[in-house]
């Protein structure tokens, strides 16, 4: 083995502790006519969220499935109902 040539060091994976866990997401704020559109577009491409963001100037796919995730996901029913509580 060559001692002068130093030895390449394995990639780290981030590990999942580091992902942040999507309970500490915030909610999305969309407008209605970006709620809508979203909507349609669901039905018609599906969960394809870059091409519904395509249609919304200024968000991002990962803003999009966020929001359809947030307001979807049985996961989230109980932030939900905390949510429009706090903002009734």
């Amino acid at each position: 083995m060559d001692k002068r040539r130093p030895r390449k060091q394995a990639k780290t994976r981030r590990s999942t502790s580091e992902e942040v866990s999507s309970l500490e997401w915030e909610f999305i704020i969309m407008t209605d006519q970006e709620e809508d559109l979203i909507y349609r577009m669901y039905r018609l491409v599906g969960d394809r969220w870059d091409l519904i963001a395509g249609r919304i100037p200024g968000r991002k796919p990962e803003e999009i499935e966020r929001f359809w995730i947030m307001r979807h996901g049985e996961v989230f029913a109980e932030k939900r109902s905390e949510h429009s509580a706090r903002n009734s």
